[in-house]
């Protein structure tokens, strides 16, 4: 059975509005100065991987994935972003992505986008780079030390920006930390698994195709034109495959569900392509790969618009 990909990030309702706000100063303020930073820190050749990888991502975030006890999880992606750009550039990709799925498909709200921000492209960048940096100094170069340092990143990328959003949860009052931290540890601790083996998988893929590509902020160029037009033709392949997305809940609204505050969710302010459905097809499959492949396109066309932004404001300098 095919079905098109359930929201996954946080909806307006779920944070009261001082929290809200002040996650949104906060990820302001950590977003302004990667943009400062990824100007300096990426080179010519790698700026078109980010539009390449953020597209990637995107559409890897429409497949959700089955999870024991009747819910699902997704890529979150941060790790590959961190160990492929570097922090800097991971923190621009994550934050197009989780953008343009809030601004055109409402996933997540407007309100609630800083905080989605924070936990995905800030928390998820951080996690991910301390971690993986750390295990490649104890490995000492040796392979073992890009697996288990990409595993070990992706899985807790999603376990600490899950007990962030439950932190949030409580101190907005929605549900107590008592409740809240251990549901969502304990769901996205299973989901952080499936986010270490996809990372596993795509960081073995690269390991025996281009093993350059594994130095956080260097990209050899020979080449370069081949992996990002393969990277793309990957990201809309995964969206033509996103009605494959399982049906169940993902973990935030399992949660909700279990614990009682589904019903604090608000409707979205204004819809454009809401729930991953292109408006105007009345097949749900067709119209799920439709909306896949249109934000496929946007995310490539914002990331990439942005990282030749800041690289040619530096270079004019």
């Amino acid at each position: 059975m095919l079905y098109s990909p359930a929201p996954m990030h946080i909806p307006d309702g779920f944070l009261s509005t001082l929290v809200a706000v002040v996650l949104w100063i906060l990820s302001a303020g950590v977003i302004a100065y990667a943009l400062r930073r990824v100007g300096k820190d990426l080179g010519e050749r790698q700026v078109p991987l980010m539009g390449v990888l953020a597209a990637a991502i995107f559409a890897g975030q429409m497949l959700n994935f089955t999870v024991a006890g009747g819910t699902s999880g997704h890529l979150l992606g941060a790790a590959l972003a961190a160990i492929l750009l570097g922090p800097w550039a991971a923190i621009i990709v994550m934050t197009t992505v989780v953008s343009i799925q809030a601004l055109i498909f409402q996933d997540g709200g407007l309100l609630a986008l800083g905080g989605n921000l924070f936990n995905m492209a800030v928390i998820g960048v951080a996690v991910s780079y301390f971690v993986y940096t750390s295990v490649q100094k104890i490995a000492r170069g040796q392979k073992w030390g890009v697996f288990v340092g990409g595993f070990a990143a992706a899985w807790l990328s999603i376990v600490v920006a899950a007990l962030a959003c439950a932190l949030e949860l409580a101190l907005s009052g929605t549900s107590p930390a008592n409740v809240a931290v251990p549901a969502m540890g304990g769901i996205h601790m299973l989901i952080g698994v499936g986010e270490g083996l996809i990372t596993l998988g795509a960081l073995a893929f690269l390991y025996a195709a281009r093993r350059d590509l594994l130095h956080i902020g260097e990209a050899a160029p020979a080449g370069g034109r081949a992996v990002w037009v393969g990277g793309l033709l990957i990201a809309l392949l995964l969206a033509v495959l996103s009605p494959l997305a399982s049906a169940h809940p993902d973990g935030l609204e399992w949660v909700a569900e279990q614990k009682g505050f589904l019903d604090a969710a608000q409707e979205p302010l204004y819809n454009i392509i809401p729930d991953y459905l292109f408006p105007g097809v009345s097949n749900d499959a067709l119209a799920t790969i439709l909306a896949g492949i249109l934000g496929v396109l946007i995310v490539f066309g914002v990331a990439l618009g942005v990282a030749y932004l800041r690289r040619k404001q530096m270079t004019d300098r």
